[in-house]
């Protein structure tokens, strides 16, 4: 990469975020373990999000070992660098795709969950198997066809500039769009359309259970809420975070092999934070949901240790007889006779 300021600057955010990431990544997937979430199926499917973000991270980690191979030369021979760098863009792509399509899943689950009012935990197995199988096939492609490789802007990937910039690669940039931005543009796509309508829908019972819950009861409302809310971030974060990146891929991959500092820049802060905001999210989640009432139990439990569970119906047998007279109180069996008379 080159040595100037702003690239120094985006490389230690880069490296900073990513740094960063995994320990919260990590942190989310403990919670949900120490407080026995992963037993529903909700926060599974938070978990193997968080999981594919620390993939994500701990690849981007990984790739800062490439920064410097356009300047400077390996302490190993070149063939073995080059095998490097290539398992590396392939790591690279595969968790991108991972990260994805649990995303993918993560959206259809929400939206049969808020709009047809269908659980569809039965798909959990397919969910995981296509996540982790499909990316294998996906980024087989590349090394068929001989394209990945070493990129001065995006180091170890799909290059589709040689490294003098001047000359296109059409082959890897039409397979960089396939096998990454176009996909990834579909499904922004239609995760934007199935949030807006979830979003509609959830504002409709909203208002329904503000006017109706008297009558109806919220139980319904409530328990899709404890479904849906978990999961809801993580489409909004890929919207939010997947935009610069395809912005910055269209740009580069189409109008110029110059790179635009600000786009790269954000691609860089964008592709980072998708990762921390992910275990971030679940975190605060774990702790506004789940951690007052685990404290309220744990108090409880010390209380009851400490003082001794406090029974209302205990000694009810062996009160005295007048106590029970009184409070069971009925007519003789000679006073109902007479009033029949």
């Amino acid at each position: 990469m080159n040595a100037s300021n702003d690239d120094t600057f985006a490389d230690i955010i880069f490296s900073a975020t990513n740094v960063l990431s995994v320990p919260v990544c990590i942190l989310a997937a403990i919670l949900v373990l120490c407080f026995k979430l992963h037993r529903t199926t909700v926060y599974r499917l938070a978990l193997y999000q968080v999981l594919a973000s620390l993939d994500v991270a701990t690849i981007q980690l990984l790739e800062i070992i490439f920064v410097a191979y356009e300047d400077e030369p390996w302490p190993w021979p070149e063939v073995h660098a080059r095998r490097l760098c290539i398992a590396m863009a392939w790591l690279q792509l595969y968790s991108f795709w991972l990260k994805i399509l649990f995303t993918v899943w993560v959206t259809f689950h929400l939206f049969c969950l808020g709009v047809l009012h269908r659980n569809m935990e039965k798909l959990e197995v397919m969910y995981v198997a296509t996540s982790l199988l499909v990316p294998v096939l996906v980024c087989a492609i590349p090394l068929v066809t001989h394209t990945y490789g070493f990129s001065p802007v995006d180091g170890c990937y799909i290059p589709i500039y040689e490294k003098n910039n001047t000359v296109e690669l059409k082959v890897s940039v039409a397979e960089k769009f396939a096998l990454l931005d176009a996909p990834a543009m579909a499904i922004l796509l239609v995760a934007s359309i199935a949030m807006v309508i979830m979003i509609i829908k959830l504002s409709y019972w909203v208002c329904r259970r503000m006017k109706y819950e008297p009558i109806t009861g919220g139980d319904r409302f409530r328990e899709a809420l404890k479904q849906v809310l978990p999961l809801a971030a993580f489409p909004i974060i890929f919207l939010i975070f997947i935009i610069p990146v395809l912005v910055y891929d269209i740009y580069y991959s189409f109008l110029t092999p110059i790179p635009n500092k600000v786009l790269v820049f954000a691609q860089y802060i964008f592709v980072t934070f998708w990762s921390l905001s992910s275990g971030m999210t679940l975190i605060v989640h774990i702790c506004l949901a789940q951690l007052p009432a685990y404290c309220k139990s744990r108090k409880k439990e010390t209380h009851n240790s400490k003082f001794g569970t406090f029974d209302p119906t205990v000694g009810q047998d062996s009160a005295p007889s007048h106590v029970n007279s009184a409070t069971n109180f009925s007519l003789p069996t000679a006073s109902l006779a007479t009033v029949n008379v």
